[in-house]
C-alpha cells in the first residue's frame, strides 16, 4: 500500500484510472444487442415465426421456446419491430390481428386508429377543396388515435400466457441497449431526412449531427424504453391512454413541435385526451370464403383486405380448374383484382358508419357475375362496381395509403396461429416523435377519402378504410398457411398473388414469396416489379391488352408466412431480397441431410 501511494506508483495509478475511465465509456458499445443471422426460410418443429427483421423473429422464437403461445410471441415480436422498424410500426400506430385457436376458432382484433371526436367529413378540406396531401401527411391533423397498445393488451388477455410486462421485455432491452442499424433503415432515414429535420425530437434520434443515421451504427432509444417500461408497470390504460403519456401525445398533436426557422406548414390536429380514453381495440368477425376446398380467413371491415382477397379468389375459382399455364393464371389474377377493387372502392368503410355488404361481396353468385365480365382481352379501367342488393355503391371513395407497414406471422405447437399486420402509415408516419417518449405518431387519417359523401369519408371516432390483409388458410378446419404483407393498397394483391402462386401454380412457399409481383387496382396500367415486366409471362399478357408501369422503388410488399404441415412440421418463409430480406426461424430446426 505504501508503494501504491508513493510517487513511484503514481504512473500505475494514472494508468489504472485511465483504463477504468475507458471501460466506462466503452461499456455501452459492448452492450449493444448484435443482430441475429437472417435466413429467409426455416423448416422444423416446435413453432415458427417470420417477419421482416431478425431481431423480431428471434424474439418470437425465444418466447415460444419458453412455453409462450403464438400470441405472446407475436406481441413480443411486434414490440421489437417498433424499435428496429420504427418508420413502419410502433406504439404510435395501429393494425389488425387474425388468430386461429387450437379449438378451431377464428378471432380477429381491430386495432385500427380512429379519428378524434372533433373530426368532421370536411376536416381534410379547406375552402371547399381537399388540402394538400403532403401537408396532411406531415401534420398533427393526420394523426389518428393509436390502437397498437390496446391490441396487444386485448390479444394477450384472450390468448396469452404471460402479462404485457413480460412480453415487452425484449423490446425494452433492445431500445435501451441499442441495436445495429441496417441498410434499409438508413435508406428510409435518408428518404425522410427533409421531414425529420423539422422536428427536433425526431432529428435527435435519427439525424445525429444533422445527418441520417448510417448502417452499422448503434441506435439507442432510452425514451422509448422508458415509455414501454411505464406501460409494463401500469398497463396500457394508465401507461398510455391516460395520464402523462396521453397528455404528451395530445400536446404534440395539437401543437406539433417544429424547429425554429422551419418553413414547412405543419397543421395542428384535433385530438383530445378524451379521445385516447375512449379508444378500444375491437373483436370483429372474420371475413371468410371457400376456395379450392379450403377456407380463407381474413380481416373484415374497416379493412378491405379480407373481402377483396376473398372476392378475387371467388372470381378466379369461377373459371373452374386452375389454368394450364402461369400466363393464364396471371391474366385471371389481374382481371379479377381489377373488378374486386372497383367493389372495394364502392362499398368498403367503417361498419359503424357504413352498411358494408360483406355477405354479397363474398358470395359465389356475385363472383360468378363478375367473372362473366372477363373477356379474352384486358378491360379498360376504371370498371364499374357490381350491384349488391340493399347497398348503395359509391364511385368516389379513393384514398392514398402509404406503402410502409410491416407484418409478422407466428405459429406454435399448441395450435395457435397468428397473422398480424400493423403500421404507422407512411414510411416515417407523420415524422413527428412525441418528445420524451421516443415513438413516432401515425398519419393514418390520410387513409380517409378527403371528399365528403363516400363510405370512407372522415367522421368523429371513425376508422379509415385499410388494405391490411392478415390471412389464415384452413383445410378441414386446420390451419395450413398464414401470411401477410406491408404495401399500402398493394397489400391485397401481394397476399392474393402469393396464394395463387402456391395453390394455382403449385410453387413452394419460398418460391411463391420470391416470384415477381404485379398489382392491378382498377387503374389504366398495372404496377409491376421490373422482373415481372421482363418475365416470359408478361409478353403474353401485353399481347392481351395488359399495360404495365414499373412500381416506384422497384418492389411490391415484404411478405412473411408460415406453412403448417402434418406431423407438427413448419415451413417459415420471409422475403429473400425485398426490403433488405426478411427473417424466418423455427424452434427446432430440421436436421440437414446426413446429420
Amino acid at each position: 500500500m505504501k508503494w501504491w501511494a508513493s510517487g513511484e506508483g503514481c504512473w500505475i495509478r494514472r494508468l489504472v484510472g485511465f483504463l477504468l475511465l475507458l471501460a466506462v465509456f466503452a461499456a455501452p458499445a459492448e452492450a449493444v444487442v448484435k443482430p441475429p443471422a437472417a435466413e429467409p426460410t426455416a423448416r422444423g418443429k416446435g413453432g415458427a415465426a417470420a417477419s421482416v427483421d431478425p431481431y423480431a423473429t428471434k424474439a418470437a422464437i425465444s418466447v415460444l421456446r419458453r412455453g409462450g403461445t403464438a400470441v405472446d410471441a407475436a406481441v413480443a415480436a411486434a414490440a421489437v419491430l417498433g424499435v428496429v422498424e420504427p418508420f413502419s410500426s410502433g406504439i404510435g400506430g395501429g393494425g389488425f390481428m387474425v388468430v386461429k385457436t387450437p379449438r378451431g376458432g377464428l378471432k380477429t382484433f381491430d386495432g385500427r386508429e380512429f379519428a378524434p371526436a372533433a373530426f368532421t367529413e370536411t376536416s381534410l378540406q379547406e375552402n371547399g377543396a381537399a388540402i394538400d396531401f403532403d401537408e396532411a401527411v406531415t401534420s398533427g391533423l393526420g394523426v389518428g388515435v393509436p390502437g397498437t397498445p390496446a391490441t396487444w393488451e386485448l390479444a394477450l388477455r384472450r390468448f396469452g400466457s404471460m402479462p404485457l410486462s413480460r412480453a415487452l421485455k425484449p423490446a425494452t432491452r433492445l431500445a435501451r441497449k441499442g441495436f445495429v442499424v441496417d441498410e434499409t433503415l438508413q435508406a428510409q432515414t435518408e428518404d425522410n431526412a427533409e421531414r425529420f429535420i423539422d422536428f427536433p425530437a425526431t432529428a435527435r434520434l435519427y439525424l445525429p449531427g444533422g445527418q441520417p443515421i448510417q448502417a452499422g451504427a448503434t441506435l439507442r432509444n432510452p425514451d422509448l424504453a422508458d415509455t414501454m417500461a411505464l406501460m409494463a408497470k401500469r398497463g396500457v390504460d394508465q401507461g398510455f391512454y391516460r395520464r402523462a403519456v396521453a397528455k404528451d401525445i395530445v400536446a404534440t398533436v395539437r401543437k406539433p413541435p417544429v424547429r425554429e426557422g422551419a418553413t414547412r406548414t405543419v397543421r395542428p390536429g384535433l385530438m383530445k385526451v378524451a379521445d385516447l380514453r375512449a379508444y378500444r381495440a375491437l373483436r370483429r368477425k372474420a371475413a371468410t370464403t371457400s376456395y379450392r376446398g379450403m377456407r380463407v380467413a381474413g380481416m373484415g371491415p374497416p379493412s378491405s383486405g379480407g373481402t377483396t382477397v376473398g372476392e378475387s379468389l371467388n372470381i378466379i375459382e369461377a373459371f373452374g380448374e386452375p389454368a394450364a399455364d402461369s400466363s393464364e393464371t396471371l391474366y385471371r389474377y389481374l382481371e379479377a383484382t381489377r373488378l374486386a377493387y372497383a367493389d372495394r372502392s364502392a362499398y368498403l368503410g367503417d361498419p359503424a358508419f357504413t352498411d358494408v355488404p360483406v355477405g354479397c361481396l363474398l358470395s359465389q353468385p356475385f363472383a360468378d357475375a363478375r367473372q362473366r365480365l372477363i373477356g379474352e382481352t384486358a378491360a379498360m379501367s376504371p370498371v364499374a362496381a357490381g350491384e349488391c342488393p340493399m347497398a348503395e355503391a359509391s364511385t368516389a371513395s379513393e384514398s392514398r395509403e402509404g406503402p410502409s407497414t410491416t407484418h409478422l406471422t407466428v405459429a406454435d405447437r399448441r395450435g395457435f396461429v397468428v397473422s398480424y399486420t400493423f403500421t404507422i402509415e407512411q414510411t416515417g408516419g407523420s415524422a413527428i416523435t412525441v418528445p420524451g417518449r421516443g415513438f413516432l405518431l401515425n398519419n393514418e387519417l390520410t387513409d380517409f377519402s378527403f371528399d365528403p359523401g363516400t363510405p370512407n369519408s372522415p367522421a368523429a371516432r371513425k376508422r379509415p378504410r385499410s388494405s391490411m390483409s392478415p390471412t389464415i388458410v384452413l383445410r378441414d378446419g386446420e390451419p395450413v398457411l398464414a401470411l401477410g404483407s406491408p404495401g399500402g393498397s398493394t397489400i391485397i394483391t401481394t397476399v392474393l398473388q402469393i396464394l395463387l402462386n402456391r395453390y394455382e401454380r403449385g410453387l413452394s412457399l419460398p418460391a411463391a414469396l420470391a416470384a415477381p409481383r404485379a398489382s392491378q387496382r382498377n387503374s389504366p396500367t398495372t404496377d409491376a416489379e421490373p422482373a415481372f415486366i421482363t418475365s416470359p409471362e408478361a409478353a403474353g399478357l401485353i399481347a392481351r391488352g395488359q399495360m404495365f408501369t414499373e412500381i416506384e422503388g422497384g418492389e411490391l410488399g415484404a411478405a412473411a408466412a408460415v406453412e403448417i404441415r402434418d406431423g407438427g412440421r413448419f415451413v417459415a418463409s420471409a422475403e429473400p431480397e425485398r426490403r433488405g430480406g426478411g427473417s424466418a426461424m423455427v424452434v427446432r430446426p430440421a436436421k440437414r441431410p446426413g446429420r
